[in-house]
């Protein structure tokens, strides 16, 4: 049985690609999803969730979409915020392959994609907004890792923007960014799962 995840930076099994349609905040996208890649089936509840109900920040600068997968939060967020520029990360090379596909796809050209564990290849950059739908599956530690770190890569007022489920820990970890971040707001809860907002 593969121990691979999500989260393993160079995929093993056989890279299996379907193309759906997807309609996020009343448009339409195509999406290739693959094989190796969270959520390879069509769009999680959580991350659609996360797009319905994000806030562009009242200061200017980058987005940053931490975990992409194959895209559709930094892809729909570019979409929606043409004036923004939006940074696409994942651990996961063919992650960011489809997601270029998709940003190419979709015609979305304010968009960069690139293959960084955490922040290890972006140390330099700093968001008005980081966006993720963590890899629970990683572990606390990585993910709790990825909230710290995120709130050295903001402007001062930035935001981080999270879903998680309650089963997945969500008032734990609201526990741990209330620790850390000067404001934590739960923006919506919806079939267990929880949209958080902090505010650095």
């Amino acid at each position: 049985m593969s121990s691979e995840h999500y989260y393993s930076k160079n995929p093993q099994s056989e890279n299996i690609t379907e193309t759906k349609q997807v309609i996020l905040n009343n448009h339409s996208f195509t999406f290739t999803m693959g094989a190796g890649v969270f959520s390879k089936k069509g769009i999680d509840f959580g991350t659609r969730l996360l797009i319905e109900h994000f806030q562009a920040p009242d200061h200017d600068g980058d987005i940053l979409d931490l975990g992409c997968g194959y895209g559709p939060i930094g892809i729909a967020l570019a979409h929606q915020f043409p004036s923004r520029e939006v940074l696409m990360t994942d651990i996961n090379e063919r992650a960011v392959s489809l997601a270029k596909q998709n940003a190419e796809q979709n015609d979305v050209t304010n968009v960069t994609v690139m293959q960084s564990e955490g922040f290890l290849k972006i140390e330099e950059h700093i968001f008005a907004t980081i966006v993720t739908n963590p890899p629970i599956r990683a572990g606390k530690t990585v993910v709790y890792n990825l909230f710290r770190d995120s709130k050295s890569h903001l402007v001062d007022g930035g935001e981080l923007w999270i879903v998680i489920q309650k089963k997945q820990g969500a008032p734990s970890a609201i526990k741990y960014l209330t620790s850390i971040f000067n404001e934590v707001e739960t923006m919506t809860r919806k079939k267990g799962y929880y949209v958080i907002r902090t505010k650095k």
